[in-house]
């Protein structure tokens, strides 16, 4: 368990195991947007951004996913929003990587035409990431 006299000390942590947090599940997440015209199956596009994660960065844990779709839009699109937190071994490189295989992996769910975006973004020392829990 690691101990931490400051925001920074986290941030330079090579894993995401704070807060007593040994399988990293405090991190990343994944927010996908959609227009309702796309038939999309957002629960195995979810899952597969997820191991595509941990295979560039096993320390990464369980990645919190959500999805969204849209009933009132203008033009077809597919908007995906990944966040993780900054961390010393997640470079340029690394950040590139990760993007390629992730946007090749969900257009391949994607079997019509639409316009997609994609941003893969890193909170830095002002973001709270931890868990809350109520006793039972």
């Amino acid at each position: 368990k690691h101990h931490c006299d400051s925001v920074l000390d986290y941030l330079a942590d090579p894993c995401d195991d704070w807060f007593g947090d040994t399988q990293g599940t405090l991190m990343p997440h994944a927010e996908i947007k959609y227009t309702q015209e796309l038939a999309l199956d957002t629960m195995a596009i979810l899952a597969e951004i997820e191991q595509i994660i941990l295979r560039h960065d096993p320390a990464s844990g369980a990645c919190k996913g959500r999805a969204y779709p849209c009933s009132e839009s203008h033009h077809p699109h597919f908007h995906l929003n990944i966040l993780m937190l900054e961390k010393p071994h997640r470079d340029a490189s690394f950040t590139a990587g990760l993007m390629k295989d992730v946007e090749e992996a969900v257009k391949a769910h994607i079997h019509q035409s639409c316009y997609f975006s994609f941003g893969l973004d890193y909170s830095g020392a002002f973001y709270v990431t931890n868990e809350h829990r109520v006793p039972d």
